[in-house]
């Protein structure tokens, strides 16, 4: 029966793993799209956010499966809710990647000197949803904790563009427009940063059976 188990767990890793990978590539994809205007690139991103939903429905039955006939012990038990909720996280960031490229055809397609700080943003919340996934998968809570601190990095960086983007209406109100939807973007790229920072948290959940929500 335990080994049985282990089984179910092995496989419920491995999809944790595979979902991880799919919101690493919506998120790279929907940076891409923003500075390459690529309008196939944008469908594309609609194509993987499919996948993303259809991971978590079977992420779900696997975790139903395990609680309803296995007999999970504390720690088992924890992993499995914990992965319950990493799931929600991992579709909202889909959604969100979805969501930026909704916006990309709405704008004058040019370059701006907004666009590196938000490529860097997608960078880093990529690093914290791969991270946080192999934290959980290692159960590393020392990693876990790293894709937090990670957070700051994200925040830093909105911050930075929200500045510059205020200062570029100022200068050009006919700008302004164009500047809004570069600071929805922005937004959206920090909102994937916090629900990666929730991943992480629910993976030291899972450990310590301590959450800071």
């Amino acid at each position: 029966m335990r080994d049985l188990f282990q089984e179910q767990l092995s496989l419920l890793n491995r999809e944790l793993t595979e979902m991880g990978s799919l919101c690493e590539q919506i998120i790279s994809m929907a940076s891409d799209a923003l500075t390459e205007w690529n309008q196939e690139l944008a469908q594309k991103v609609s194509q993987v956010g499919g996948e993303i939903d259809e991971k978590e429905r079977t992420i779900e039955t696997i975790c139903m499966k395990l609680l309803l006939r296995q007999q999970p012990v504390a720690r088992d038990l924890r992993a499995i809710s914990a992965a319950l909720k990493m799931i929600t996280d991992m579709e909202r960031i889909g959604d969100q990647a979805e969501d930026i490229v909704e916006i990309i055809p709405h704008m004058t397609a040019r370059p701006h000197e907004e666009y590196p700080k938000i490529r860097e943003m997608a960078k880093e919340t990529i690093a914290m949803v791969t991270d946080s996934v192999d934290a959980y998968v290692k159960q590393d809570v020392y990693l876990a904790k790293a894709v937090q601190m990670h957070d700051d990095i994200v925040d830093n960086y909105f911050t930075r563009v929200k500045s510059g983007l205020i200062q570029i209406i100022a200068a050009n109100p006919e700008e302004g427009e164009f500047a809004l939807d570069l600071l929805m973007i922005a937004k959206y790229f920090e909102r994937i940063g916090d629900h990666a920072t929730n991943i992480a948290e629910w993976v030291e959940y899972s450990v310590t059976g301590s959450h800071k929500g």
